[in-house]
């Protein structure tokens, strides 16, 4: 419950993270309060057990939350002050030269964002990869994006950066991550992490679409039907996507089938696009969204026809 109060404030209400945060432990507190005296009623115990037990609890949720901190801690202060260096006027030269090179072109402008964080990522632990990725890479995409004509959600661009940000670690060549896995499989570093970036890949198109489609963020999404929909819908793209990458669905894909699974990932995602580029109307999002859905059972119906004539 804590949890989803805790989503709930960040996504739907859009309150800061400290405020959302300092409510939901509130309300975990008082389900502490509340749980503890009814499990000692139920144990034919005195409530008043139950009820010290929960105060005792907090405290000791206190103490080791306020234990925990001081790690973090160490790892901001220690990621504000590289920030502090390297932000000394970098922001805006970042800026400045993904805007000359992509000459407006947003989709530009977002890859070359992406291998900005992809670089500035390399060897960062992933609190002040955040910290890092927020303060140089974000700003770009908000500025930039405006300039374009597109205005960026903030959630939308720091969950983008951080994207990139953190595939760093399974990028060669410093890829901590991989390194951490080849010493594990026993396998040279640099072929682990090229297959892990592979991998990874499949999923590179998410956050491109936090940018175009805010839905995927549940923003301005009110309806439990409408959330379930975009569940639905994004674990379908996602599957295309990933089936269309790597080149197998349930048997191996053709390269037509590739082209159909990328454009069923695209009608899925990005139904807003077909609508504004036809000019036709907006409750028609959710037809197109739907043949990109009958087109992903198409394939997946014609691959399992292949495999039953193979066999």
């Amino acid at each position: 419950i804590p949890l989803v109060f805790l989503v709930y404030e960040l996504v739907i209400l859009r309150h800061s993270p400290e405020l959302a945060a300092f409510r939901a432990i509130i309300i975990l507190a008082i389900l502490i309060l509340i749980q503890n005296p009814i499990a000692s009623y139920l144990r034919k115990e005195p409530i008043s057990k139950g009820f010290l037990l929960g105060i005792k609890q907090i405290i000791e949720a206190l103490v080791a939350g306020g234990k925990n901190m001081m790690g973090i801690g160490v790892a901001v202060s220690a990621a504000g002050i590289i920030v502090g260096v390297v932000t000394m006027g970098l922001g805006g030269i970042i800026t400045e030269a993904i805007d000359v090179i992509a000459r407006g072109n947003l989709i530009a402008i977002l890859l070359l964002t992406a291998f900005a964080s992809l670089i500035l990522g390399m060897g960062l632990p992933t609190t002040a990869n955040y910290i890092v990725m927020a303060s140089l890479t974000a700003p770009v995409i908000v500025t930039l994006g405006a300039k374009s004509g597109l205005v960026v959600p903030l959630i939308a661009a720091h969950l983008f950066v951080f994207f990139f940000g953190i595939l760093a670690d399974d990028t060669p060549p410093v890829g901590l991550a991989a390194f951490a896995a080849s010493a594990i499989a026993k396998s040279p570093p640099i072929p682990t992490g090229i297959q892990g970036f592979m991998y990874d890949i499949r999923t590179a198109i998410l956050p491109f679409m936090f940018i175009f489609n805010t839905d995927l963020l549940l923003i301005n999404v009110h309806s439990i039907t409408h959330v379930a929909w975009i569940f639905f819908t994004g674990i379908i793209a996602m599957f295309a996507f990933a089936a269309a990458t790597q080149r197998y669905f349930i048997t191996k894909t053709k390269w037509y089938e590739s082209i159909l699974l990328l454009g069923v990932t695209f009608l899925i995602l990005r139904p807003d696009y077909m609508v504004n580029k036809f000019h036709l109307a907006k409750n028609l999002k959710f037809l197109i969204t739907g043949g990109g859905l009958v087109l992903y059972g198409l394939i997946f119906l014609i691959q399992k026809g292949r495999i039953k004539f193979a066999k």
